[in-house]
């Protein structure tokens, strides 16, 4: 089976700018798309960006075991479907998971031989900071967001590396070197 690696750390954290950047510097990686459910955010797209659930459609397809990790985070749900990740690590593709904590620790259990890296803020006035400035959220929801980081933060030694996201040219360096590393082992 092809390598999984696992990237997680607090929203806001730029996880995602950083899963871009790897893939585009790593192009035979691949992105397992996760399913939220969550409303799509401007320019977000079903199937690519997420697949899209309602509360209903997840909670069926979690009885029915279809994740291979499942979390509720900030009052949404997430998880990864089986079906997503079998598919392309089947073919050979090593696959990047962007994922919350607890969907990580279940990865872990699963798949103990997935490359399990956490990416941190340089604080956590910084990733106030982030989620303002990204418009998505309202002020309740980012200080929910805020309180599950203090959470997370505290838990980043549970994982093989640990990037921070203070410079994003020293953090996507840092992050393809790691995958790189690991790539055929």
């Amino acid at each position: 089976m092809a390598r999984v690696y696992v990237i997680t750390g607090p929203s806001g954290v730029g996880k995602g700018t950083l899963i871009k950047l790897l893939l585009e510097r790593i192009p035979e990686l691949e992105l397992s798309v996760s399913a939220t459910t969550r409303p799509p955010r401007p320019g977000e797209q079903d199937g690519k960006s997420y697949h899209f659930l309602t509360p209903q459609q997840f909670a069926r397809a979690a009885a029915a075991g279809d994740f291979v990790e499942h979390a509720e985070y900030s009052g949404r749900r997430y998880g990864t479907l089986r079906s997503e990740l079998e598919k392309r690590t089947a073919d050979g593709h090593p696959v990047v998971l962007e994922i919350e904590l607890q969907g990580a620790r279940q990865v872990a259990a699963a798949l103990p031989d997935a490359i399990r890296i956490f990416i941190a803020p340089p604080s956590l006035e910084a990733l106030r900071t982030r989620l303002i400035g990204r418009g998505t959220d309202p002020p309740e929801q980012i200080e929910r967001r805020l309180a599950v980081a203090e959470q997370e933060l505290a838990a980043a030694g549970e994982f093989s590396r640990v990037v921070v996201n203070d410079d994003l040219d020293r953090a996507i360096d840092e992050l393809e070197a790691c995958v790189r590393a690991t790539l055929d082992g």
